[in-house]
């Protein structure tokens, strides 16, 4: 007999096992997957840091932080004539502003204002002014005044304009962060960088004021917002000539981190140190070799909330502290400072009035109280040098042909995963079984998949799978693809590789305004490369395993077919040049190369699909050439902007490895035929 007590009971129990569920957190998955790599590049790092123990061992660090920073970013370019030429001027109360051009590389013309104090004998202590990201460069009202009081100050300052700034404004994209990273995604194809792009020029800037005959050169200081503080952070890292440094609100958000936040602080291409994770090297690694010279650091504590994650103070504070113990060690500890502002990311007025008394002290040798001289900023035009904006010269590529060694290890990927279908439910259709399962593809992270089982009366024709960007819920419905596939005895695997579908990642911690525009895939991609393993080469890997797990299920004997769309053929060709057991690659509209990223300045194929220095080496024709003779289909290939390749185009550039179709059809007819052979 039924109590009441019993009825209680029997409920509890069923309420306790539908707590339980059946399936992961797959959102979890690849920011999971990217915190391990950070823990363990955190891990590297201190593990070195540990060992500064003697003003020896700092040196040897400093000296490896300007080697690695190079090689990272590309190469230290050769050093070329600058071409220093005045193309106008004004005067002022106190100061006068010449109006410069000159060349940081050949072609590479920089304009920038030359700030000159008057009523005073030189020689003059000096300023590398390093701008933020405003889209006006040099013009910036908050920049104008921070310069304009320097040169009252008594200071020598240089203030130039960035690629993608100012009178350097080449895409019109409205925003100086995509202005840097159109061109710096580009750049990473060919090897080389946006990072090394503008280090370079404010390498070169400053050999400008080096070569002034009013300036001391004992007393010269980098000082920077934003994006100009963290490009002053770079100079530091590879330029002894600097005396001291102002860092104002730069980008200090590692990602060899404790407490590491997926995706971490990507931002735009210059500030993302491509393959640094594995070497245990960050951005507060570019501050060790400044030292023992001078150095502020000042922070708006805002940041920790609206312009970066929450540990970013934390984070922040606790690398100052082995930064103030090597300065300790080189007993120079009272030349670190920290300052900070509860404003929000901006060089305002406390930033800049700390900043001028630390420069006076250092520079001047004073340390009488300073107050901002008069400043009155300028309109845009008048300080306008005259360049016209331009790309720097591209580099060389030399795509060639390459075994499946070569392309393992390009995509630096490990051995090939050997998976299985874990099968978490079935649920009946018409004239099919659908499977929900999973596959370990990594550690953390599993693959889900839909299989469409077909009736066990019908013959197995052929196993597919299908990988949609949209991912694996695109086509599962009664009367869609993969149930009609299913019916006409296809087994259909359709899954989600890392970042797309269900693996779409949860947005990080912390405030939803900044966490939502940086949980991106574009953000995603960067911090891959970041830490070491590129999206690319995670979908290949996904890619894989799926097919190792699938083939497990029906056999080696049956025919492997995979169809992929859209920036999921990339993977996808990848995979097939690498897994044997694939008979077939479907890919309809997909990227035709590489190298049709370099043919223009516009390109919409999304960032994960770019990996750095790809052209070095090799492209998509000679992948293909991998899988012969087994099928490769090109159904409907597309240029860098999404618009179809011409076939007899297509054709030139694949030879016979491929088959061009003129259509992206993704549809039951044409993955039946590949299925039939």
């Amino acid at each position: 007999m039924l109590t009441r007590r019993s009825i209680l009971l029997a409920l509890a129990g069923g309420t306790a096992a539908l707590a339980q569920p059946r399936f992961r957190l797959y959102a979890r998955c690849l920011p999971d997957y990217l915190a391990a790599l950070a823990r363990q590049a955190y891990q590297r790092r201190e593990a070195a840091l540990a060992q500064l123990k003697t003003p020896d061992d700092v040196r040897a660090r400093q000296q490896w932080v300007r080697k690695t920073l190079w090689q990272l970013i590309g190469g230290e370019p050769e050093r070329t004539p600058l071409l220093v030429h005045q193309t106008g001027g004004f005067a002022r109360d106190g100061y006068r502003v010449q109006l410069l051009v000159y060349e940081s590389r050949t072609g590479v013309r920089i304009p920038a204002n030359l700030y000159l104090p008057d009523g005073a004998q030189p020689p003059f202590p000096a300023v590398l002014f390093q701008m933020g990201h405003s889209l006006n460069g040099k013009a910036n009202d908050t920049y104008q005044k921070a310069c304009q009081a320097l040169v009252r100050l008594g200071y020598v300052v240089l203030a130039f304009d960035p690629f993608g700034q100012g009178e350097r404004t080449y895409y019109k994209a409205g925003d100086a962060d995509e202005e840097h990273s159109r061109l710096g995604r580009q750049l990473l194809l060919s090897g080389d960088s946006a990072t090394r792009l503008q280090l370079w020029d404010a390498v070169r800037s400053l050999d400008v004021l080096w070569d002034l005959p009013m300036v001391d050169r004992t007393r010269i200081a980098s000082m920077g917002q934003s994006g100009g503080a963290t490009l002053t952070m770079f100079l530091a890292a590879v330029d002894s000539r600097l005396a001291c440094a102002v860092v104002s609100c730069g980008n200090t958000e590692n990602f060899a981190c404790d407490g590491f936040n997926p995706p971490g602080s990507t931002d735009d291409a210059e500030q993302n140190l491509i393959g640094s994770g594995p070497l245990g090297f960050d951005r507060w690694d570019l501050l060790y070799p400044l030292a023992p010279k001078p150095l502020l650091l000042l922070v708006s504590e805002r940041d920790s909330f609206g312009t970066y994650s929450p540990s970013y103070l934390q984070s922040g504070l606790e690398e100052f502290e082995k930064l103030r113990r090597v300065y300790a060690l080189l007993g120079a500890a009272d030349r670190l400072e920290w300052g900070a502002t509860a404003l929000p990311h901006a060089l305002a007025p406390e930033l800049r009035l700390q900043s001028y008394r630390f420069l006076e002290r250092w520079l001047h040798s004073s340390t009488r109280l300073v107050s901002e001289p008069p400043v009155q900023p300028e309109p845009d035009l008048v300080l306008v040098a005259g360049v016209q904006p331009a790309l720097p010269p591209a580099a060389p590529v030399s795509p060639a042909p390459l075994d499946a060694a070569a392309l393992r290890t390009l995509l630096g990927l490990g051995s090939a995963p050997s998976a299985k279908l874990i099968v978490l439910a079935r649920d009946r259709a018409l004239g099919c079984e659908v499977e929900t399962c999973e596959v370990a593809s990594a550690p953390g992270v599993v693959l889900p998949a839909y299989v469409f089982n077909p009736s066990p009366v019908t013959p197995l024709r052929s196993a597919l799978l299908l990988l949609d960007p949209a991912g694996r819920t695109r086509h599962w419905r009664e009367g869609d693809l993969c149930q009609n596939l299913a019916a006409a005895g296809h087994l259909v695997c359709a899954f989600d590789v890392r970042g797309i579908g269900d693996l779409t990642p949860e947005l990080g911690r912390g405030n939803s305004f900044y966490n939502a525009s940086h949980s991106s895939e574009e953000a995603y991609a960067w911090a891959s490369l970041i830490l070491g393993h590129p999206l690319l080469a995670q979908r290949v890997d996904d890619i894989l395993a799926m097919s190792s797990a699938v083939r497990q299920r029906v056999g080696r004997e049956r025919r492997l077919v995979l169809a992929a769309s859209g920036h999921m053929t990339l993977p996808a060709l990848c995979a097939t040049a690498l897994d044997s057991g694939l008979a077939v690659a479907y890919l309809a509209r997909g990227l035709v190369s590489w190298a049709s990223l370099l043919a223009g300045d516009s390109y919409t194929e999304p960032f994960s699909s770019f990996l750095p220095g790809v052209l070095t080496r090799t492209d998509l024709p000679f992948i293909a050439r991998l899988v012969a003779p087994r099928r490769v289909i090109l159904a409907g290939p597309v240029d860098a902007n999404g618009q179809p390749v011409a076939p007899g185009l297509v054709r030139a550039l694949y030879e016979d490895s491929v088959e061009v179709r003129p259509d992206a059809d993704w549809t039951e007819r044409v993955l039946t035929g590949l299925g039939a052979g």
